[in-house]
């Protein structure tokens, strides 16, 4: 039996724009799981890089397995802790933030403190503070501006 080619109705504007804020609202949801209540109300959108902050410049969207932009969430770090961004747009290994996620945790016994750089990261993952830990599932592709 043969069939003719499919002909596709056009989708209503109105459903384009509810699947759209569905999916913006999904991802933001995914990405935001990543923030501890505390940390949540610092200000998304916003990363530390080097010792300074850069921002965000679109909602962030899935990018699983795929990340070669380092970025690490602190999962119980201090008051005002935000993400921190290993490279920045100006940066020769930037890669349009593509960002390959990685867990930070604060070990038990250990009062946390302000992480706003790769260095503090490594500083104190060198120290035994914190332990780091990739999550390539997590990865997320969100572009950055000074």
């Amino acid at each position: 039996m043969s069939y003719g080619p499919a002909i596709m109705a056009p989708i209503p504007r109105q459903e384009v724009n509810d699947m759209k804020r569905l999916i913006a609202g999904s991802l933001v949801t995914a990405i935001s799981g990543f923030a501890d209540s505390a940390n949540a109300a610092v200000g998304f959108g916003t990363l530390f890089y080097n010792g300074g902050t850069i921002h965000t410049v679109v909602t962030p969207s899935a990018f699983p397995n795929s990340g070669q932009d380092p970025f690490f969430k602190v999962t119980n770090g201090a008051a005002g802790q935000l993400g921190i961004a290993g490279v920045a747009p100006g940066t020769a290994d930037y890669h349009g933030g593509a960002w390959a996620v990685n867990l930070v945790t604060f070990r038990s016994g250990i009062t946390p403190y302000p992480l706003t750089s790769v260095q503090a990261v490594q500083t104190a993952a060198a120290a035994g503070d914190v332990t780091v830990t990739r999550v390539p599932a997590a990865d997320f592709r969100c572009p950055v501006q000074p």
